[in-house]
Formats: C-alpha cells, structure tokens, sequence
C-alpha cells in the first residue's frame, strides 16, 4: 500500500466521499456511555482519539456505536500506534461539543461508526516510518509552557486554569482503585515531576489511557511536554497540582532544545544523588516512624511497594568508611541546584543551574555509603548524609576533618562493634542491583532491653 494513496489531514474536506487517512495516536480518551435518547433503555458508547500525520497537522477522530463495537476498537490500538482509517465522516468542528477535545489546527474533526467506517493498524512499513518522529513533536509550540517554577510562584492565580508544562518525571506512584458512591469503578494515579526550578510536583491521572502511558516511563529518565494539563489548588497539600484531563495531549521526550536541555539536567542530578537528598523534604518525622523490620523483611518489602516507605532496624553497621580520604567523605553542593562540585570548584558546572549568572556558592557536609546488618541479611550502600551523619557521628564536618586518621579509626569501631537502632527510608532505585536504595533518617548505639524486646516479638513473627 503506497503512503500517496492517503489524504493528508491538511486536505480533509466535508465533500470528500471515501476517504483514507494514515496517522500516528497521540492521544486517546477513555470508553464512555451515555442513555441512547432515541432507544429507551439503550446506552451509546464513545471514545476519542487524536491522529497526526504531519509536524503542524493533526485531527480529533470520535467512534460511536455499541459496546462491543466500541469496547472491541478501543482495545485494538494505542497511544504511539499508526493506524488508517477509512471512510470517516468528515464534519466541521462544533465549539460547543469540540471544546472537551484537544485543540487541533484542523476545521474539522473525524466521525467513525461501525456501518460505514474501519480503523485498522497501518502495517506499510514506509509509512510507519515516517509517522514515526511525529510522536516526539510537542502539539504547542515547544517554547510556550511554564516551569513548575513559575506555576508554584503563580499560586492560586493559576487555579482553574489550562497550561502547558516541561518537566522531567521523578517517581510514579501506586494505582489506586476506587468505586464511587453511585457504584461507578475508577482509577487514579500519581506522577512526581520535577525540574531545574522545583524539586517534586504532582501530575494526577484518572484516565485509564493516560495512566497506561505513564506507566511505561522510566522515572529520571523521561521528559514530558503536557500540553493544556489543567492546574488546581490542592487545599490539602497547600499547593498546585496538575491534572491529566480529555483536552491534554502528552509529548513522551520531545525533540526540542529545551526538552534537551531538561533531560541532560535530569540526567545529572539523578546521577549526583541530589533527587535523593531532595527526598528528605517528604520524610516524616523520625518520631512517627514506628514499625521494625528485620534487613530480609526490608528488603522484601522495598521490592514488592513501588513507593517509598519507612521503617526501624536493629543492626549492626557492617561498612563505615570514614577512615578513607575526606573527599570520599565530605562533599561538596551548589547551594542552588544541589549538584555536587569538586572540592576546588569556582562555578558549577551544571548547564542548568538556575544561578550560573550570580556569584557561586557551595555547601559542605557528609556524603556517606554504609552497609549494615543482621542475623538475616546486608542492606548495602545505603545513604547517610548531613544533617544526619553530623547527630550520628557526633561531630561537625569541620571537627571531622580536624581528627587524626587513628581518631577516625576509633569512631568508625564506636559503630561497627554495637547494635544500632537505625531509622531507615527505602525506595525503588533502578540504579540499584537490588532495585532499592536505603537512607539512614537517624541512627544511635540501641538500648539493649529494647533490642531484645523488639527481637523477641520478631522471632514470634518468623
């Protein structure tokens, strides 16, 4: 099949009879139903998609009929699928129907039903291949989006209203499933953004396409464009969030300059650890941690929960090293975007620090990998920096590097001899062989009848 036998969206007409065009999905919506007003009793069923065949061209496509029909086309394609479909009915764009769907340069928009039309998967090689880049092209211009930056200054201005954003994604979260008052079954499910000008921001999805999406990206290795995701006040969170809703088309790794730009910073600061240290801001307080686990149940449990959680361990810390070189020791941050620096750096070398024009300035403080351990296992290269690292090894940085190397011998062995009660946070890290990674939250010599009271009920357990 010639890719020339197709109309190119850009020349779709309400006078064309049969018409046959190829295009890419860039964005889809969920089956609804609604009461069929002509059949008592009956229900319609519908679902929109969004088909692109060109840089500047795309075109809303709506499917009508039964449920099976319906139910049946929907499962048949994606997000990212090049399809054909053949003799739609061409109708001009109605403001008031259209103004859900997204916003395409096209007058019109495509009808299709079982009676007269087919949406089949394109399987012209050459035509798959030209499609193909088209996914990777934001549907707004590439410069026209805000930072999450600009959204959090923005505040309650922002309510209510459709923007487009650029942001990296940091973590997705856990589905979670809900059955409404009135018996209806729905979903919801949230995605962690962040960029060079915010730390972590919430993208929430109801939609089962949209959550299907996200759910296939890879966390600090993904940049998204979202084109008119909708932004409210969460009075819960004290904050904005972002939600995917029918009108927003979602941009997996854009081909833009500032997309580029996005993912070499979201490269680097996963690679430093920095995303990490930003975590601490979620932590709960130590005091509130409550639950013990053996390392075993640990790590069971870091493999099984896509989120983080927080725990207590009784164990021994196995690898110190604080009688290696300082520099493995204490590092140093830009106090702006908290990537690390070399020890003698006059400037941060980060092509997107928010304050590579103003005067550079740098922190210092611990920078730690430990091991620790205990009767069922080792949790290994697990992080442990200022501020806690200061209260754990009862020094400052300063008073560290002013210690003799037999100084520092004797305070590695003050911990590696004792039964320690750490407070840990475990998340899912790719990263890591594992695929978890540990932060010590706080971690002091145990008391030993706690030690034993705590083992005692753990052993109940086993």
């Amino acid at each position: 099949m010639a890719a020339q036998t197709f109309i190119a969206i850009s020349e779709l007409h309400p006078n064309f009879s049969h018409p046959k065009v190829a295009g890419i999905i860039i964005g889809k919506t969920d089956v609804r139903s609604f009461p069929d007003r002509k059949n008592i009793g009956v229900d319609r069923f519908t679902f929109s998609f969004t088909m692109r065949d060109s840089p500047d061209f795309f075109i809303n496509v709506t499917a009508w009929g039964n449920d099976g029909y319906i139910n049946g086309l929907s499962n048949s394609f994606s997000t990212g699928d090049c399809v054909i479909v053949e003799n739609p009915l061409v109708s001009n764009i109605d403001p008031e129907k259209d103004r859900f769907s997204p916003t395409t340069p096209s007058l019109y928009r495509l009808l299709v039903a079982e009676a007269h039309s087919q949406v089949s998967l394109c399987a012209d090689m050459e035509t798959i291949d030209r499609l193909l880049p088209l996914l990777h092209l934001p549907v707004k211009d590439s410069r026209d989006f805000y930072s999450l930056g600009d959204i959090v200054a923005n505040g309650q201005s922002l309510d209510g209203t459709v923007i487009n954003i650029l942001a990296a994604v940091k973590s997705i979260g856990e589905l979670k499933q809900f059955t409404t008052s009135d018996g209806r079954k729905g979903q919801r499910l949230e995605v962690k953004l962040f960029d060079d000008s915010v730390s972590s921001f919430a993208l929430v999805c109801w939609d089962r396409e949209a959550i299907q999406l996200v759910q296939t990206l890879i966390p600090k290795e993904t940049v998204l464009f979202i084109a008119d995701a909708k932004i409210s006040f969460d009075s819960f969170r004290n904050g904005m969030t972002a939600t995917v809703n029918s009108k927003t088309i979602i941009t997996v790794n854009p081909d833009t300059r500032e997309a580029s730009l996005l993912f070499s910073y979201a490269k680097e600061v996963s690679e430093s650890g920095a995303l990490d240290q930003d975590e601490k801001q979620e932590d709960v307080p130590v005091d509130s941690i409550t639950d013990v686990y053996t390392v075993s149940q640990l790590k069971q449990k870091g493999q099984e929960s896509p989120e983080a959680f927080f725990g207590i361990t009784y164990s021994f810390i196995s690898k110190l090293d604080i009688d290696s070189s300082v520099s493995k020791v204490i590092t140093m941050r830009c106090c702006r975007c908290k990537l690390q620096v070399p020890e003698d750096a006059q400037s941060c070398s980060s092509l997107m620090c928010p304050g590579r024009d103003q005067p550079f300035s740098a922190t210092t403080g611990f920078g730690l990998l430990v091991d620790f351990t205990d009767h069922t296992g080792t949790l290994h290269a697990c992080t442990l920096r200022s501020p806690v690292a200061e209260k754990t090894l009862g020094c400052t940085t300063e008073e560290f590097t002013s210690l003799t190397d037999d100084e520092r011998t004797a305070l590695k062995w003050k911990f590696l001899l004792e039964r320690c009660k750490i407070y840990v946070k475990i998340l899912p890290s790719t990263k890591m062989r594992s695929g978890i990674k540990g932060t010590v939250l706080g971690c002091s010599v145990a008391d030993p009848g706690e030690v034993k009271q705590h083992m005692s009920a753990l052993l109940q357990q086993l």
